[in-house]
C-alpha cells in the first residue's frame, strides 16, 4: 500500500500545475513551481539559509515570506537563522541592523524610508545576498522584489540593485460600510465588516495586507468616505486596534474616514466649526484616543461640502480650515490627513452655459494654495469629473504649489464596467502619470512628478480607491486583480512601462506560456480604448446611467439633471464648450502651454474632443471622420474587438487552470453580449438624435435578428421601453409575475444549414427566470437566468445573450423559445438572432 502511495504522490506531483484548480485568491503570490530548467539555474545563486538580524513583525514577514516563496517555486526548505552563518545565506536587516550584528558585510548606505537594497556580498569566500533597507517595511519590500525576480526567471546572482518608492505615501482606499456592504465594490461583502463591527475571521485581512505589501503599498483606509461617526465612536476603536494588528506585520497602516460633523453628531457639541476651540479639543482628544489604542495609525480621509457630506461651508470656513484642525490633531503622531478635492455643486443649473462640474476642483482649492498645514495632502482624482473611461488630467495638480498634492486612481471600476467588463486601467493612468503639467518653464512637470513631491515644497502620494470583497477573486473577475498589481506597481515607480507591468502581472498570476503572456497582454492592453470605443469616445465620457447605477447604457441620464456629466448633446452636435473664448473658460485653468493645446478645435486631440468643445456632427475630425460617422465606427470597433477577445482566449485551454480559464471565458463572452448592447443603444440614439445615417449601412440594420415583438407570442405581452434605446426596436415582451410559462417562436424561413441561433434577453437582480428554446418539438438548451448584475429592472445593463452554437436548421422549421418568471423577473425577451454558426 506504502508503494502505491508513493507511486501516486510521484504521478500527481508530476502533473503540470495549470490541471489543478485555482480560485485566483492567491494573485500574483502563487509561488507557481518554476520548471526543471529554472530550479536548475537558482541552484547555485539561492542559498539554504534565510538569516533575520531585525526584531521587527515585518522583518519576520519576510523572512517567512521567503521560505514559502522558494518552498513554492523552488521547492527548496530553507532554514532560519538570526545570526550570520558560516555559509551562503540571504541577510535581511535593516543597516543599522548590518552595522550592529554584522560589520563584516561592509555595508552602509543612506537610504530613504521604504527604499531597499539587494546586494551580493562576499565574505571570506562566503556569498551572501543581503536584503537591507533604511527601515524595516523596506527590507520586507526587498524580500517580495528578491521573490518577484525568481518568480519571473531574472537573476538573483551579482545583485546590486537599489530602489526607491516615487512617493512616500502609497495608499489603498476602501469604501467599506459598517454594515459589511461596499459602496461600489463589486467582489463581495466587505472583508472587514459585518452587521455593525469587525469580523471575527480577519484571516483575509492579514492575507490582503501581505498582497499590499508585496506592492509597497504602505496604507489603508478602511471605511467609506461617505463616512459612518460610528467608526469614531469608542465602542468601534478596539474592534478597529484588531485590523490594525492584522496589518502591521505587513507594514500597513490603518486609516479612517471620517465624517466632518462628528463633533456635533458623536461628541454631541453645538457646534463642529472648525475654528471653535472646543471643536478643536474634541478632535484632539478623539484623535489622542485613536493613537493610545493603535500607536501607528496612518491619519484620516475627509470627504466635506460634497454630494451632501457636511464641511466647513456651513460655518463660511474653507476647506483649509477644515483640514487644518483636523491636522493639527494628528501632527504631534506624525498622522496625516488625505482631503478629498472632490468638491462640486451635484444641483449645478444645467440650463446654465457657464455651469461646469469640471471647474470645480480648481476653484475651490487653486485660491487655498499655501494655506494648508504641511501634514494635510489634497487628493485629486486623475480627472476633473469622476473616474470617466478618459478625462483630462486635472488642472489642480501643479496648480498649488505650497500644498501636498495626491493622486486619486480608481481601481475598483465603477464607471468602467464594474468588474463585469475587462477594462485594464493601467495604460489609462499611465497617460495622466505622464502629463506634462507645465508647471515649470523649460523642464517636463509631469503629474507622476508633482504627486511625488518633486515639484511642490510638500509631499505627496498616490491614492488608490480599491473595495476588494470576500469573492475568492477579490474582485469578482480574474482579470479585474491586474489593476491592483498595476496600481502597486506605478505607486512605487511610474516609470515603469504598461507592457511591463502587464507582462509581470500575466507570468505571476498564469504562467510564462509565451502564448497565454502574449495572449493576456494583448488583451488587457487594448482592453481600455476598447471600453471607451463601445460606450462613450471622443471625450463624451462613459455615457452610462450616472443617476442610477453607473453601469447600464442611459445616453440621456447625462443631461438636464444637477450632476454636471454632461455631454450637451441636441440635434445638431454633442460635446461641452469648455473654451476660454466662447464657453465655460475651463480650458483656462490650465498653464499657457496646456490650454493653448485645449482651446481650439484644431490643437484638441480628437480622444477629448467632445470633452472640450460642442461640434456638429458633420464636423470633420483629425481623423478624416466626421463626429457623427466616428461615434458609429468607434462602437462597432468596440464590440467586435470584444468578440475577437472572447475567440482569443479559447486558444488557451489546457493552457490556464481549467477554473480560471472558465471564469474568463464566461466573462468575456458576457462582455461581447454587453458591448453589442452599447454599440446598439448608443448608436441608434445618436442616428435618432442627429437625423444622420450611418455612411456604412449598419446602424438599424441587423441582419437575421427578429424581434421579439414580432414573433408568434402566447402570454408574452409587448411593451415599450425607456429610454427607448435599451430594447432592440425600442420594446420588449415580458411574462407576468405569477404565469406558468410564455412562449414565443417563429417558423425559420432561410436556407439549410448549420447556424448559431442568439436570445437576446433581459436578466434581472431581483429574481430568477428559467428559459428554454426548442426547434420543432425537440428542446435544444436550457438556462437559468440568475447572472450577478447591477440592475432590477429591464434596461442596458441586464440585457443579457444565451448563444446557442451550431444548429442544424431547414426551412419551414418552428424556433421557439419558452420563458418561466419568478420572483420580480419577467422572463423577458428582446429579440433572437440566426445567423451563420461561428
Amino acid at each position: 500500500m506504502k508503494k502505491i502511495f508513493v507511486s501516486l504522490f510521484v504521478i500527481v506531483a508530476s502533473l503540470p500545475a495549470s490541471l489543478f484548480a485555482e480560485t485566483g485568491y492567491n494573485a500574483w503570490l502563487r509561488y507557481a513551481p518554476l520548471s526543471d530548467a529554472a530550479v536548475r539555474a537558482y541552484r547555485d545563486s539561492v542559498p539554504a539559509v534565510v538569516a533575520n538580524l531585525g526584531n521587527a513583525a515585518t522583518e519576520r514577514s519576510a523572512q517567512q515570506e521567503l521560505i514559502r516563496g522558494l518552498r513554492g517555486m523552488l521547492n527548496r526548505n530553507l532554514r532560519e537563522d538570526s545570526r550570520v552563518p558560516a555559509e551562503g545565506a540571504i541577510i535581511l536587516g535593516t543597516l543599522s541592523d548590518l552595522q550592529k550584528s554584522a560589520p563584516q558585510l561592509g555595508l552602509s548606505a543612506t537610504m530613504p524610508p521604504d527604499g531597499f537594497w539587494l546586494k551580493s556580498v562576499t565574505v571570506n569566500r562566503v556569498r551572501y545576498t543581503v536584503i537591507t533597507a533604511q527601515n524595516d517595511r523596506g527590507v520586507l519590500y526587498g524580500g517580495f522584489a528578491f521573490l518577484r525576480r525568481i518568480a519571473l526567471n531574472e537573476p538573483v546572482s551579482d545583485l546590486d540593485i537599489k530602489q526607491t518608492p516615487s512617493a512616500p505615501v502609497r495608499w489603498v482606499d476602501e469604501w467599506n460600510n459598517i454594515d459589511g456592504t461596499i459602496e461600489r465594490g463589486y467582489g463581495g461583502r466587505s472583508i472587514f465588516w459585518d452587521a455593525g463591527h469587525v469580523r471575527d475571521d480577519l484571516s483575509r485581512v492579514t492575507d490582503y495586507a501581505r498582497m499590499l505589501a508585496s506592492l509597497g503599498i504602505n496604507g489603508i483606509s478602511v471605511n467609506n468616505v461617505n463616512a459612518n461617526t460610528l467608526f469614531l465612536s469608542p465602542e468601534m476603536i478596539p474592534q478597529i486596534a484588531r485590523v490594525a494588528d492584522a496589518f502591521r506585520p505587513w507594514g500597513v497602516k490603518l486609516a479612517l474616514a471620517i465624517d466632518f460633523g462628528s463633533p456635533q453628531s458623536l461628541g454631541k457639541l453645538p457646534t463642529y466649526d472648525p475654528l471653535d476651540p472646543t471643536v478643536i479639543a474634541w478632535w484632539k482628544a478623539k484623535t489622542d484616543e485613536i493613537y493610545k489604542a493603535i500607536p501607528d495609525f496612518g491619519g484620516f480621509v475627509l470627504k466635506a461640502d460634497s454630494e451632501g457630506r457636511v464641511g466647513p461651508s456651513t460655518y463660511n470656513r474653507t476647506h483649509a480650515d477644515a483640514a487644518n484642525v483636523v491636522a493639527r490633531a494628528l501632527k504631534p503622531h506624525g498622522g496625516v490627513i488625505f482631503y478629498r478635492g472632490f468638491v462640486y455643486d451635484h444641483h449645478a443649473n444645467w440650463e446654465d452655459p457657464k455651469a461646469d462640474r469640471a471647474r470645480a476642483a480648481y476653484d475651490n482649492f487653486h485660491p487655498l494654495d499655501g494655506k494648508f498645514d504641511d501634514n494635510a495632502i489634497i487628493q485629486i482624482k486623475n480627472g476633473p469629473i469622476d473616474f470617466q473611461i478618459r478625462e483630462p488630467a486635472s488642472p489642480l495638480f501643479g496648480s498649488m504649489e505650497n500644498t501636498g498634492q495626491a493622486i486619486e486612481l480608481q481601481i475598483t471600476q465603477e464607471y468602467n464596467g464594474q468588474a463585469r467588463h475587462l477594462v485594464y486601467l493601467v495604460p489609462m493612468w499611465k497617460e495622466t502619470l505622464d502629463f506634462d503639467m507645465h508647471v515649470r518653464d523649460g523642464a517636463p512637470t509631469p503629474v507622476k512628478a508633482i504627486v511625488a513631491g518633486k515639484v511642490t515644497a510638500r509631499p505627496g502620494g498616490i491614492v488608490g480607491v480599491s473595495n476588494v470583497g470576500l469573492d475568492d477573486s477579490w474582485y469578482g473577475n480574474q482579470m479585474s486583480q491586474a489593476n491592483l498589481y498595476g496600481f502597486g506597481r506605478l505607486a512605487w515607480d511610474p516609470d515603469l512601462s504598461a507592457q511591463r507591468i502587464t507582462d509581470e502581472w500575466t507570468k505571476l498570476t498564469f504562467g510564462d506560456d509565451p502564448l497565454v503572456v502574449r495572449t493576456v497582454a494583448d488583451i488587457q492592453l487594448s482592453s481600455w480604448r476598447t471600453y471607451e470605443n463601445y460606450t462613450g469616445p471622443l471625450g463624451l465620457q462613459t455615457l452610462t446611467d450616472i443617476t442610477g447605477n453607473h453601469y447600464s447604457v442611459n445616453v440621456e441620464a447625462s443631461e438636464r439633471n444637477g450632476w454636471g456629466q454632461w455631454h450637451k448633446a441636441d440635434a445638431k452636435g454633442v460635446g461641452f464648450d469648455r473654451s476660454v473664448a466662447t464657453g465655460t473658460g475651463f480650458t483656462g485653468q490650465y498653464r499657457p502651454a496646456v490650454m493653448k493645446m485645449y482651446e481650439t478645435v484644431e490643437n484638441t486631440p480628437d480622444d477629448l474632443v467632445l470633452f472640450m468643445h460642442h461640434l456638429p456632427y458633420t464636423k470633420v475630425l483629425r481623423s478624416g471622420k466626421t463626429v457623427i460617422q466616428t461615434i458609429y465606427d468607434d462602437h462597432y470597433e468596440g464590440a467586435d474587438a470584444v468578440a475577437k477577445y472572447a475567440k482569443d482566449w479559447k486558444a488557451l485551454k489546457g493552457r490556464v487552470d481549467e477554473a480560471r480559464y472558465d471564469q474568463v471565458l464566461a466573462q468575456l463572452e458576457y462582455q461581447a453580449g454587453q458591448a453589442i448592447v452599447w454599440r446598439d443603444a448608443v448608436n441608434n440614439w445618436f442616428a435618432k438624435e442627429s437625423g444622420i445615417a450611418d455612411a456604412k449601412g449598419r446602424v438599424g440594420h441587423y441582419p437575421g435578428r427578429i424581434e421579439a415583438e414580432a414573433m408568434r407570442l402566447a402570454g408574452y405581452t409587448v411593451k415599450p421601453q425607456t429610454p427607448f434605446e435599451i430594447a432592440s426596436g425600442g420594446q420588449a415582451v415580458e411574462c407576468a409575475a405569477g404565469t406558468a410559462k410564455c412562449t414565443a417562436g417563429i417558423k425559420y424561413d432561410g436556407e439549410a444549414g448549420w447556424r448559431d441561433v442568439v436570445v437576446q434577453y433581459f436578466d434581472q437582480n431581483n429574481g430568477v427566470s428559467h428559459f428554454r428554446v426548442f426547434v420543432g418539438n425537440q428542446q435544444i438548451v436550457e438556462w437559468v437566468a440568475n447572472d450577478r448584475v447591477p440592475s432590477a429592472k429591464i434596461d442596458g445593463g441586464s440585457s443579457a445573450r444565451h448563444v446557442i452554437p451550431a444548429v442544424a436548421l431547414r426551412p419551414g422549421d418552428e424556433i421557439r423559445v419558452e420563458g418561466v418568471p419568478e420572483g420580480r423577473e419577467t422572463a423577458a425577451l428582446d429579440y433572437i438572432e440566426i445567423v451563420p454558426a461561428n
